[in-house]
């Protein structure tokens, strides 16, 4: 072995060993618990009985399965539908500079900056159902009656029908900023010369962000996308702060629904499994992710 490879491996040591430390030996437990019929009396006599895969097919036949499955892909893709959308016109808007919009842009990355934890708890109280802001100002514009048949404040947190929104509302306003800061980023590495061209040829706004912005930004979008998939698929916090779950399972998804198992039911192994299958989904998203990183390397 050269000096110089020998030199290589020292520098890489101390990140596989933060990986396995961190990643690799938890995930390895997480992965025997799911084999195992592991309750709190295991963790006293140490003894789980192997089970097999008797804890995926007891968590895939159970009816909360398909429910959370369902929740949790409504939750993903209405948050990011959203975020992206709200954060590229954001982008679109700063990417023109005008006075103190450094400043403003700069106000608009508050989200981001607060813990989740804070985030949900303020929106749970602005969109309380007596007393919160959001059915205020509903009221003062006299769009109640466009949510609610009587025209009365909307359950936000109560009703299985609206406490979905409620959530997926509260996550968009968090994921904007990330949208805002990496779609700003790519629209700045577009040449001026691009714009200036088109605007000789008579392309007009429109034509210039169907023919130069969005082909030039499809790299990033990709990755802003699928980051935003790997991250939201596994929102846990805001959920639990803003509803718990509920009411009636109506916000449970694959996240909530395994910290129940796991610390409500005390059935570890079923609430590892469901883990798995979440930590398993999330990774074929990264795989993806990855793929599309190279590509858009090789491109640059």
């Amino acid at each position: 072995m050269t000096s110089q490879r020998a030199a290589g491996l020292a520098f890489l040591f101390p990140a596989l060993l933060y990986i396995v430390v961190f990643f690799g030996y938890p995930l390895f437990n997480n992965l025997v618990m799911s084999a195992q019929d592991y309750t709190v009396k295991s963790f006293y006599t140490g003894d789980a009985p192997f089970v097999g895969f008797a804890n995926y097919a007891a968590v895939v036949h159970n009816p909360m399965f398909v429910r959370a499955v369902v929740n949790t892909v409504s939750f993903t893709v209405g948050s990011i539908a959203f975020q992206f959308t709200i954060g590229l016109a954001l982008a679109l808007f700063f990417n023109d500079r005008f006075p103190g919009s450094d400043t403003l842009r700069s106000l608009l990355l508050l989200p981001w900056l607060l813990p989740l934890v804070v985030s949900g708890a303020v929106w749970r109280w602005m969109l309380d159902q007596d007393h919160g802001i959001v059915n205020a100002a509903l009221r003062a514009l006299h769009l109640s009656h466009l949510l609610h048949p009587s025209g009365g404040p909307v359950p936000w947190l109560t009703s299985t029908t609206w406490s979905m929104p409620a959530v997926i509302l509260t996550n968009i306003w968090v994921g904007i900023p990330f949208n805002l800061v990496i779609l700003h980023g790519g629209l700045r590495a577009i040449p001026d010369s691009l714009y200036e061209a088109a605007a000789l040829d008579g392309a007009n706004a429109w034509q210039r962000f169907r023919h130069v912005t969005w082909p030039l930004l499809r790299p990033v979008t990709g990755i802003v996308l699928m980051l935003g998939l790997v991250y939201t698929i596994k929102v846990f916090d805001v959920i639990m702060v803003v509803t718990g779950g509920g009411p009636a399972n109506a916000t449970q998804t694959l996240t909530t629904w395994s910290y129940g198992l796991s610390f409500r039911d005390f059935a570890f192994g079923q609430g590892a499994a469901v883990g798995n299958i979440l930590i398993l989904a999330a990774t074929g998203f990264g795989v993806l992710y990855a793929r599309l990183a190279r590509q858009s390397m090789d491109a640059a």
